[in-house]
């Protein structure tokens, strides 16, 4: 049988790593915002949940995530801007 023709792997997908500071760092939550859009992003959210140790929508974030949306939107980054969107929705529901 041809190679091309045969799977060479199995369709795992490690997950996704996220930098992110000491959780008692003063910037922490600004990087947990971060790594949850990014996560959300790259369709990797419960990764991003589980390495910040926060759920999407978590209130203590919002503010850290309307600055990730202002500044997705200035700089023409609309699919940041839209998950952005999505979690303060998804905050305001809770």
């Amino acid at each position: 049988m041809s190679r091309a023709f045969v799977k060479e792997d199995d369709g795992y997908e490690p997950e996704p790593t996220f930098a992110l500071p000491e959780p008692d760092s003063p910037g922490y939550d600004e990087a947990a915002a971060w790594a949850l859009i990014e996560g959300a992003h790259q369709g990797h959210t419960r990764s991003a949940e589980r390495a910040t140790g926060y759920r999407w929508g978590e209130p203590t974030l919002v503010a850290h995530v309307r600055a990730i949306r202002d500044h997705a939107e200035a700089k023409g980054e609309d699919r940041i801007a839209q998950l952005a969107r999505r979690y303060l929705r998804a905050a305001e529901a809770r």
